[in-house]
C-alpha cells in the first residue's frame, strides 16, 4: 500500500464499569466494560467491517483488550498485546476519587494541576514517564506494520501521542479531548503526520 494510503486508526477504549461516588482515577486500575461500553465496542466493529485492517494492538488493560477484541471480532486477525500503551500509573491515587484525593492531597492535587508533566503521585508517574514509553511503542508498532492498523489505548496515551505527533507541547494535552470510545485518524506524509479525524465518536 502506498503511503499516502497510510491510515492509523487510534481509538480510546469504550466506557468501563465505574464505580459510583464520582469521578476516580482509574489510571492502571482494570475494571471491565460496562454494557454501554460493550455496546459502545459493538458499534466501531461494524464501522470497521469495510476497512481491511492489516494488524490490530492494544494495551494489555481489560478495558483496551475487551474494546480491541470485539472491534476485531470479524476481521480473523490476533489482537496484539502493547504494554507500553498502558494508561498512567497513578500510584497510590488509583481508584480514589478525585475529590477524595483533593481533600486527603491538596498539596499534591494543586501540583498535578500545575505541572502534569512532571508530577508524579506516590509510586505512580508522570505524563512524561508516559511519554517515554508510549511514543518508542507506538514507533515500534508503525515501523513493524503496513496499511490501516487499528491501536486501541485509553485517554492518556492519546494525548501524550497526538501531543508527540503534532510537534504540540506536552503541557497542554489536556486541551485534546479524549471521550470514551472515540477514534483518531492518522496519516503520515511527507512533512510528518497529519490527523485527518480527532476524538470522533458513533451514536447508538
Amino acid at each position: 500500500m502506498p503511503e499516502s494510503e497510510r491510515r492509523i486508526y487510534l481509538l480510546r477504549h469504550a466506557q468501563p464499569r465505574l464505580q459510583p461516588g464520582g469521578r476516580r482515577y482509574i489510571g492502571q486500575s482494570d475494571p471491565p466494560l460496562s454494557p454501554e461500553g460493550t455496546a459502545q465496542a459493538e458499534r466501531w466493529r461494524k464501522y470497521f467491517g469495510d476497512i481491511a485492517l492489516t494488524s490490530i494492538f492494544c494495551s494489555d488493560l481489560r478495558r483496551a483488550v475487551r474494546t480491541a477484541r470485539i472491534v476485531a471480532r470479524d476481521h480473523g486477525r490476533e489482537v496484539l498485546l502493547e504494554t507500553g500503551l498502558r494508561e498512567i500509573h497513578l500510584g497510590t491515587w488509583e481508584g480514589r476519587t478525585f475529590e477524595e484525593v483533593q481533600r486527603q492531597d491538596p498539596h499534591g492535587f494543586a501540583q498535578r494541576g500545575r505541572d502534569p508533566v512532571h508530577f508524579r503521585p506516590p509510586g505512580g508517574e508522570c505524563f512524561d514517564d508516559l511519554r517515554l514509553r508510549a511514543v518508542p511503542a507506538f514507533e515500534r508498532i508503525v515501523g513493524q506494520t503496513a496499511g490501516p492498523i487499528l491501536v486501541v489505548a485509553h485517554a492518556g496515551v492519546n494525548r501524550v501521542l497526538l501531543c508527540h505527533l503534532l510537534g504540540m507541547p506536552l503541557a497542554h494535552l489536556f486541551r485534546l479531548g479524549q471521550d470514551y470510545a472515540v477514534l483518531n485518524i492518522l496519516a503520515p506524509t511527507a512533512a510528518g503526520w497529519r490527523i485527518q479525524a480527532f476524538n470522533i465518536t458513533l451514536s447508538g
